[in-house]
């Protein structure tokens, strides 16, 4: 389409635009924006208080603008006179340089200026449960092992379908779904594409699976770790990068071990060398680190990484090289914010190509069993206040990812430790009140 959303409400019959922004706790944040009023909307942006929403702003701030990007526009299949479309945050004629599609798009414009086009795919997880939030929402779906379970996709087939037709619809090309490890727990993957893209369909399809689930009376969420002893939500990324004509992977040479060229052995570096810093990003709430260190779950895997280690096509590594020319990285979990789990990835690998990291070791030992024998590779945080702390002490990748950013995030971070540190449990009235 062009970049007249004016054009684009009148040709497809939108009343309504969601002009939306992500906030740096992946608050995804809107305007309904009447389509008579959009032309403007388009050009000056929607007023926003950044202080209102998790910002690193004051009440004394002017207004933040968030002005649309229409190369990001998409009609809502289920409500089709309303659009959402991105949006870009300023302030002052200036960029918000903490917002996160801002870090994001400084980072791919970093990368193409060394003729470095990343493209990512995303795996999203996610669990359909009772509106409550406490159970998940089929009864019958209790078996130890339930991943792939055909009767138990069907039972959601409504759901799931439905998601996926608008997909397709959408032009996204996703290319299966099925019942994941956890009880109540679900995949549906798409087709992979340039990070700023991916980050833009990966925030509305997190918008989408929970419409589309409040619409049939149920409640998505993509908490790391729902559940006790239920295998947590992932959100792996499969890594490429690509010269400028986007045809030629740079990252695919056959005559190297596992079809992973040296360039991309340097980006799998920067991934590595930056891995517990990263985690902050990566893996961003308290819950996290209960998905990343959790003890084995009722289907006999975690399906996540504890150890800084990589590997070829083996799943119980932080990184693993599935097939030549891309790599996944299995970190990340579901409360990643869209925009800045792709700005990470950039921020470290275009470090590693740098500085010519190598990524170490290759283990192809199963970590759930063996993982006790790896003695010279870092553990993953125990905790959100270690990860900030190593995030903190990472001074490249925080220049990298920008100073403005990583100070407001580390700062509006440090305050939700607190606030979790300070909560009194019932674990503690448990164990202590007897003492």
């Amino acid at each position: 389409m062009g970049n007249d959303l004016a054009a684009f409400a009148k040709e497809n019959g939108v009343k309504y635009f969601m002009i939306s922004y992500t906030d740096l706790f992946s608050g995804q944040r809107a305007k309904l924006v009447p389509a008579q009023a959009i032309a403007d909307m388009q050009k000056d942006g929607a007023g926003f208080a950044g202080f209102a929403t998790w910002l690193d702003l004051t009440p004394a701030h002017p207004d933040m603008l968030a002005v649309p990007d229409p190369a990001s526009v998409i009609q809502l299949p289920w409500k089709k006179d309303v659009a959402w479309v991105a949006a870009n945050c300023i302030m002052d004629d200036k960029e918000v340089n903490q917002a996160p599609r801002n870090t994001l798009k400084r980072l791919i414009d970093e990368a193409a200026r060394d003729g470095m086009h990343v493209k990512t795919g995303v795996e999203a997880e996610f669990f359909l449960i009772s509106p409550d939030g406490k159970t998940i929402s089929d009864e019958y779906d209790t078996a130890s092992k339930p991943c792939y379970d055909q009767q138990a996709v069907m039972r959601r087939y409504d759901v799931i379908a439905e998601i996926c037709d608008h997909m397709l619809a959408l032009g996204w090309g996703p290319y299966q779904n099925d019942h994941e490890d956890a009880n109540g727990q679900f995949e549906m993957n798409w087709t992979f594409d340039h990070a700023l893209a991916t980050a833009d369909k990966h925030s509305f399809f997190k918008f989408m699976v929970k419409s589309i689930a409040e619409k049939h009376g149920l409640r998505a969420t993509f908490m790391p770790k729902p559940f006790q002893g239920l295998t947590g939500n992932g959100c792996h990324a499969h890594i490429s990068v690509w010269d400028e004509t986007g045809k030629t992977n740079v990252f695919a040479d056959n005559s190297e071990e596992l079809g992973l060229s040296a360039k991309g052995r340097n980006f799998l570096g920067g991934i590595m060398k930056h891995a517990s810093a990263l985690a902050a990003i990566t893996n961003p709430t308290v819950n996290s680190y209960k998905r990343i260190n959790a003890p084995r779950t009722i289907s006999g895997a975690t399906w996540a990484p504890n150890t800084v280690t990589w590997t070829g096509n083996n799943r119980t590594h932080m990184v693993r090289v599935p097939g030549p020319g891309r790599f996944e990285l299995r970190l990340p979990d579901g409360a990643a914010n869209p925009y800045l789990l792709q700005a990470v990835i950039i921020a470290a690998g275009l470090d590693g190509i740098r500085s010519k990291a190598d990524p170490g070791k290759r283990y192809d030992i199963d970590m759930y069993q063996l993982g006790h024998t790896v003695t010279d590779a870092p553990k993953l945080p125990l905790n959100l206040l270690d990860a900030l702390r190593e995030f903190d002490k990472d001074k490249s990748l925080k220049a990298a990812l920008g100073e403005e950013f990583s100070s407001a995030y580390l700062k509006l971070k440090q305050q939700e430790w607190n606030s979790y540190a300070s909560h009194f449990t019932q674990w503690e009235r448990d164990h202590t009140l007897d003492i």
